[in-house]
Protein backbone atom coordinates (compact mmCIF):
# COMPACT_ATOMS: atom_id res chain seq x y z
CA UNK A 1 0.00 0.00 0.00
CA UNK A 2 1.05 3.23 -0.77
CA UNK A 3 0.85 6.23 1.88
CA UNK A 4 0.42 9.60 1.23
CA UNK A 5 0.38 12.36 4.09
CA UNK A 6 -1.29 15.74 3.87
CA UNK A 7 -0.82 17.50 7.18
CA UNK A 8 -1.43 15.11 9.27
CA UNK A 9 -3.43 13.22 7.89
CA UNK A 10 -2.15 9.50 6.56
CA UNK A 11 -4.00 7.89 3.81
CA UNK A 12 -3.48 4.08 2.74
CA UNK A 13 -4.17 3.17 -0.97
CA UNK A 14 -4.29 -0.24 -2.30
CA UNK A 15 -1.94 -0.21 -5.64
CA UNK A 16 -4.20 -3.19 -6.62
CA UNK A 17 -7.43 -2.22 -6.11
CA UNK A 18 -7.05 1.54 -5.49
CA UNK A 19 -8.87 1.24 -1.96
CA UNK A 20 -8.52 4.02 0.27
CA UNK A 21 -7.91 3.51 4.55
CA UNK A 22 -7.31 5.12 7.01
CA UNK A 23 -8.44 5.84 10.64
CA UNK A 24 -12.07 7.50 12.11
CA UNK A 25 -9.86 10.30 13.26
CA UNK A 26 -7.96 10.69 9.75
CA UNK A 27 -11.49 11.06 8.21
CA UNK A 28 -13.09 13.25 10.61
CA UNK A 29 -9.58 15.58 10.01
CA UNK A 30 -10.32 14.89 6.44
CA UNK A 31 -13.97 16.59 6.16
CA UNK A 32 -13.19 19.25 8.35
CA UNK A 33 -10.23 20.37 6.12
CA UNK A 34 -12.56 19.92 3.11
CA UNK A 35 -15.26 21.86 5.00
CA UNK A 36 -12.75 24.69 5.47
CA UNK A 37 -11.87 24.58 1.94
CA UNK A 38 -14.88 25.26 0.53
CA UNK A 39 -16.06 27.83 2.94
CA UNK A 40 -12.87 29.96 1.03
CA UNK A 41 -13.72 29.30 -2.21
CA UNK A 42 -15.68 31.00 -4.70
CA UNK A 43 -16.68 30.54 -8.11
CA UNK A 44 -15.59 34.11 -8.50
CA UNK A 45 -12.32 33.98 -7.26
CA UNK A 46 -10.19 33.07 -10.47
CA UNK A 47 -9.42 37.23 -12.40
CA UNK A 48 -10.75 37.18 -15.79
CA UNK A 49 -7.88 38.08 -18.17
CA UNK A 50 -7.50 41.77 -19.71
CA UNK A 51 -8.39 41.47 -23.23
CA UNK A 52 -6.32 43.16 -25.79
CA UNK A 53 -5.76 43.68 -29.23
CA UNK A 54 -2.72 41.83 -30.06
CA UNK A 55 -4.43 38.47 -28.73
CA UNK A 56 -5.26 35.74 -31.11
CA UNK A 57 -6.45 33.33 -28.52
CA UNK A 58 -7.68 33.51 -24.86
CA UNK A 59 -5.54 32.50 -22.32
CA UNK A 60 -5.88 28.89 -21.19
CA UNK A 61 -7.46 29.18 -17.61
CA UNK A 62 -5.73 26.80 -14.96
CA UNK A 63 -7.37 24.07 -14.18
CA UNK A 64 -9.32 24.36 -10.78
CA UNK A 65 -9.53 21.57 -8.38
CA UNK A 66 -12.98 20.68 -7.07
CA UNK A 67 -12.41 19.45 -3.78
CA UNK A 68 -10.04 19.50 -1.25
CA UNK A 69 -9.52 15.70 -0.61
CA UNK A 70 -9.33 15.72 -4.52
CA UNK A 71 -5.57 16.90 -4.08
CA UNK A 72 -4.66 13.93 -1.78
CA UNK A 73 -4.75 11.41 -5.16
CA UNK A 74 -3.38 13.89 -7.51
CA UNK A 75 -0.03 12.51 -8.97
Amino acid sequence: MAVRTFGHVSVRRCADCSGVFLSRADLGALIEAETDWHAFQSPNTATLPRITSDMDTPPVAPERTRAFVETLFKG
